[in-house]
């Protein structure tokens, strides 16, 4: 069931597979208590899984796209919420990997990312725009040396629990609310005032909840490039990748879970395929299409990764938002199937067959960017690109 990616280093996949071992023994804790997977991202920390997207040159891996939604859809099998702090951690890594690189400081700040494992998070919602991360009210102050930079944030992820956070602002008051940096600031540069909550459905264990953030650092903190261009060029990408591959790893052990409970009929009745076999044979098919869909989404973003103009292109954009609403629909499907296949007993808590943890972590997709937002950007992209119908294009 898993994505096929050249793993040149096959010891991240066993570091993973480790990962998920602790984070499979207390996800049902994670998820009762809406806790933060602490044994989980120990784990990580310990196996060195943070820096793995980190050049080799600065100490880490080196590790693709491609790698890390593997290691994204492992460690779903086991907690999604992990594996969305996971996810989530890597896509802000993307922005310093992929744009940090020409300045001193942020390739001093991956070093340390490596030597101490920092976690990070991100802050790009605010209040008074919701989820429009292409916008803000907020703007960072530079005095002299100094940038200073106070924010109404209505979603940190895991903010508390992390070592650095990546936040974005208007890049002067002057600015227009789409001309916008990101900053990094450390633990000891920013104070958090909670403002929101975090008692959800599902992904309880993200604490996602909301902070006035106000932060103070040295301004070389400030990303060298604009926000437009990190968040065309690898947070759009990476965040519909890597999520699509948390989103796959709850298909796969919901797909499994089904899977066993046919088995387990079947050697009950020798002879007699059971009732649920066929309907087995259907999710497997919707399981190959969700695993193609994101198979496709890395080649295509690995492709387009040598060609900047193609990284910032209408139909690049056009194509990653598709494979959020695809794999996003598709993982809501494939576990409806998986639940009717094993009846009460999936229904239920604390069976072998149980999938409601999997149903209500996969219900947040649609809500991590509404879909219905990414639709209507899409589709006033498509009012002005045509569509590539050739089949191998």
């Amino acid at each position: 069931m898993n994505i096929p990616v050249n793993l040149s280093a096959g010891s991240l996949v066993e570091r993973a597979q480790r990962v998920a071992a602790v984070a499979r023994a207390h996800a049902a804790e994670v998820d009762h208590d809406g806790r933060f997977p602490e044994e989980a991202v120990n784990a990580m920390k310990a196996e060195r899984l943070l820096s793995i997207q980190i050049p080799t040159e600065l100490g880490g891996d080196a590790a693709s796209t491609g790698e890390i939604t593997e290691l994204c859809s492992i460690i779903s099998q086991a907690c999604s919420s992990a594996a969305m702090v996971f996810a989530m951690h890597h896509i802000k890594l993307s922005s310093l990997v992929e744009h940090g690189m020409d300045s001193d400081w942020h390739r001093s700040f991956m070093r340390r990312v490596v030597s101490e494992q920092m976690l990070i998070a991100s802050a790009t919602t605010e209040g008074g725009i919701g989820g429009n991360l292409r916008n803000s009210i907020c703007a960072i102050e530079v005095d002299g040396d100094i940038c200073r930079l106070e924010k109404d944030a209505t979603v940190i992820s895991y903010a508390t629990k992390a070592d650095a956070i990546l936040i974005t602002s208007r890049a002067h008051k002057d600015a227009a609310p789409t001309d916008q940096v990101m900053t990094a600031f450390t633990r000891d540069q920013y104070t958090l005032d909670k403002t929101q909550d975090w008692d959800t459905l599902g992904m309880r264990g993200t604490c996602s909840e909301g902070f006035l953030f106000k932060g103070e650092a040295p301004k070389e903190q400030i990303f060298p490039k604009p926000f437009a261009e990190i968040a065309a060029q690898s947070m759009l990408a990476n965040s519909h990748i890597l999520w699509s591959g948390v989103w796959y790893g709850i298909a796969v052990d919901a797909v499994n879970r089904a899977q066993a409970f046919v088995r387990s009929a079947a050697r009950k009745q020798p002879g007699v395929v059971p009732p649920g076999a066929i309907r087995l044979a259907e999710v497997s098919n919707l399981l190959q299409m969700m695993k193609s869909n994101v198979v496709a989404a890395i080649k295509a973003y690995e492709e387009a990764k040598a060609d900047p103009e193609k990284l910032s292109s209408v139909a690049f954009s056009v194509a990653m938002n598709n494979v959020k609403i695809a794999s996003s629909e598709s993982v809501l499907t494939i576990i409806d199937h998986a639940m009717l296949i094993c009846g009460i007993l999936g229904y239920k808590n604390g069976t072998p067959y149980s999938l409601g943890r999997h149903l209500r972590d996969a219900h947040s997709a649609r809500l991590m960017i509404s879909n219905d937002r990414i639709l209507g950007n899409t589709s006033t992209m498509l009012l002005i690109h045509k569509q590539d119908t050739s089949l191998l294009g």
